[in-house]
């Protein structure tokens, strides 16, 4: 049970629960302020706590800042003192780490000094430091900057730990005519809200899960946007699983100017492969490189943390094969349980005893291989209270990557359960329009998708 008299504070609150996989039976929690003092009292099964805090309060955004970041470290430190557990980033439970560096350093303010306030252990603040280092030149807040993303939700298999919409295309495919069609219409009424076009992203779901010609549709949808508007440095289709390539579709990409693609193994182990749902192996992954190679892509390879019974010995083998692969771009990911994913309905929280040593390893393998982290982020009930990162060899970051992970340009979206933002630098807000996320639901709604999105991005 959990209560507290400030309701801005309970799902806050909450989040530091989960981080813990013993929990209170109740919480109580008190909250009040009076003239630059913050008091937080708990009841935890029966135990009192209380806490005052001291903060320069300037405005109303600068009070809710300091009401959030007193409350959720108080509880924090009650709950890793009572189980005896340290968190890799501590109280923080947002999922973009690096936002929160960028609005100290904005501030004139060292974020290493919030970061260890917050208990976030020091091998991670120089993760952070890594990437905003590794985004200089890229990382840019300008009004009117925007990244283009374009939905394709139709998978071979659903892997037992997916959230999207996505089913097999086998039970899908018959709406695949008429999706396309509304895909070309909403892409053929986006061209007044492009602003200045820094990148496009065809993602999924998996892309190369559509026909050759199906493919193209999309492909010469998107091409007008892409060729008129400029600066547009990077074009990547989240190609995805393996055993989907083929070399039409790849000089299909290099035809329409695609610099980027992605190549998703997930895990170059047949058993694992086998255990989450995968139809592809690990001989099938060399396959699509030696195919992709010859086109000049620069290619990412997602690899996953903690699938099901690897040991940190095959996932430091799955790290070193991504690596011989020479890929330009390495994202390693951890597990985690997300509504609407199989595993998510089997279990209520995720435990790897060795999932910190999984991600010690990459992070030692990779840089010992020449890559360095560009971004990441968080996601809530992840293995281990860990993070997603993106690795890349100098110079081949990926823009898109960047702009949404920080938040610094509008995402211009299209198709099912695809979310445009529109990014405001000046006000320091940003809005959110969501596209229906059921196929059958978007056909159907798809014009009036279109003219909410015109008057969304007037």
């Amino acid at each position: 049970m959990f209560v507290t008299n400030c309701a801005f504070l309970e799902n806050e609150l909450l989040d530091v629960v989960r981080l813990f996989k013993r929990r209170p039976s109740e919480i109580a929690h008190s909250f009040a302020y009076e003239e630059g003092v913050f008091f937080n009292d708990f009841l935890i099964d029966g135990q009192t706590f209380s806490f005052v805090d001291r903060g320069q309060v300037c405005d109303e955004l600068v009070y809710k800042r300091l009401e959030r970041r007193f409350a959720k470290l108080r509880l924090y430190e009650i709950l890793s003192d009572l189980y005896g557990e340290k968190m890799p980033w501590g109280a923080l439970t947002g999922i973009r780490p690096t936002k929160l560096a960028y609005m100290e350093r904005e501030g004139n303010r060292d974020f290493r000094e919030l970061f260890r306030t917050m208990q976030v252990c020091e091998e991670n603040i120089r993760l952070v430091a890594d990437i905003l280092q590794a985004q200089e030149g890229i990382y840019e807040k300008r009004d009117g900057n925007t990244d283009l993303f374009v939905s394709i939700p139709f998978c071979p298999t659903k892997c037992a730990y997916c959230s999207f919409i996505t089913a097999p295309i086998d039970k899908t495919r018959h709406f695949l005519p008429a999706y396309l069609d509304c895909l070309e219409r909403e892409l053929a009424s986006v061209s007044e809200s492009v602003g200045n076009l820094r990148s496009v992203y065809i993602g999924g779901g998996t892309p190369f899960a559509l026909e050759a010609g199906e493919l193209e549709r999309v492909l010469q949808a998107v091409a007008p946007l892409y060729q008129s508007y400029s600066p547009a440095r990077e074009y990547t289709v989240e190609a995805g699983r393996p055993d989907v390539f083929t070399e039409e579709k790849l000089r299909l990409l290099k035809d329409y100017g695609v610099t980027r693609i992605c190549i998703n193994p997930q895990s170059f182990s047949d058993e694992t492969l086998q255990k989450i749902g995968r139809r592809h192996t690990e001989a099938d992954i060399y396959r699509a490189f030696e195919m992709s190679e010859k086109y000049g892509f620069m290619i990412n390879v997602d690899l996953i943390a903690g699938l099901t019974d690897e040991t940190p010995e095959t996932f430091v083998k799955n790290v070193q094969k991504a690596v011989q692969t020479g890929a330009d771009n390495i994202t390693v990911h951890c597990l985690s349980l997300k509504s609407g994913a199989k595993l998510k309905e089997e279990t209520e929280y995720l435990e790897n005893d060795f999932i910190s040593t999984m991600v010690a390893s990459s992070r030692e393998i990779l840089s010992r291989n020449g890559y360095v982290p560009y971004y990441m982020y968080r996601q809530k009930y992840q293995v281990g209270n860990n993070e997603n990162v993106g690795w890349t060899k100098p110079g081949k970051v990926c823009i898109y990557n960047i702009d949404i992970m920080e938040e610094t340009a509008d995402n211009l979206a299209v198709g099912a359960n695809a979310v445009s933002k529109r990014v405001y630098t000046e006000k320091g807000l940003i809005e959110r329009f969501a596209s229906q996320k059921d196929l059958k639901t978007y056909i159907e709604n798809v014009d009036t998708i279109i003219q909410k999105r015109k008057e969304f991005f007037k």
